[in-house]
């Protein structure tokens, strides 16, 4: 793939937002993974920072359209959502047309209003499973937050409080299972901190495999 500059200049304050200029930059340059559209997926476990982080990096793409996996799952099928987002986001914006999907009230338990996405130059897909095999072969590049899931999950249970705990149980078996059977971590182009939000000057490895080196420089 092609290069995505640094998300910071060197120097630049530890405490400080991150820039993620040039990354927008260097993923508005990598060709087009769906019809005319690059759609890059921000994958991690949840409560790691991936709602924020999509949303700074939208705000870095001149308002990149955000679509969020919450939004296709149930809590009947927290992970059953594939089939939802081929037929109504995917296969539109491969035609280069604007896709709608149906979007799941987690109050009322069912599906109403219906949210648009336009064919965009940069689609940002954001959820826990967004780098799933059945959606890897759309990407132009998945992008994994670095924050391991007790850590992530202390940190959603605190955002959600006591009167969530159950749910917050029930998801982490779900989410434990579907990262066991189809992990999107071995195959993320750019790991992000999932404190700092900032890309990662380090390597992606699985246990027993060869380390894969990811220079800030490449995705």
């Amino acid at each position: 793939m092609d290069a995505v500059p640094p998300a910071a200049p060197p120097g630049a304050s530890p405490g400080a937002a991150p820039d993620l200029s040039a990354t927008a930059a260097g993923l508005l340059a990598l060709p087009p993974s769906l019809g005319p559209v690059r759609l890059v997926a921000v994958d991690g476990h949840a409560g790691s920072g991936k709602t924020t982080f999509a949303g700074r990096l939208s705000a870095a793409l001149g308002g990149a359209p955000v679509v969020h996996l919450d939004d296709l799952a149930t809590h009947r099928e927290p992970f059953g959502w594939t089939e939802r987002l081929r037929a109504q986001v995917l296969e539109p914006l491969a035609r280069g047309v604007t896709a709608r999907h149906a979007v799941y009230d987690w109050t009322a338990r069912e599906f109403g209003a219906v949210r648009e996405v336009p064919a965009a130059p940069v689609v940002l897909l954001e959820g826990v499973g967004a780098g799933r095999r059945a959606v890897r072969p759309h990407l132009a590049a998945l992008l994994w937050m670095e924050l391991d899931q007790a850590a992530a999950r202390a940190r959603g249970e605190l955002r959600d409080g006591p009167e969530l705990a159950e749910f917050w149980a029930g998801w982490s078996r779900a989410e434990h299972a579907h990262f066991a059977a189809d992990p999107s971590r071995p195959h993320a182009d750019l790991r992000v901190d999932g404190v700092t939000g900032r890309i990662l000057r380090s390597t992606l490895s699985e246990p027993n495999t060869p380390l894969l080196t990811c220079d800030i420089d490449r995705i």
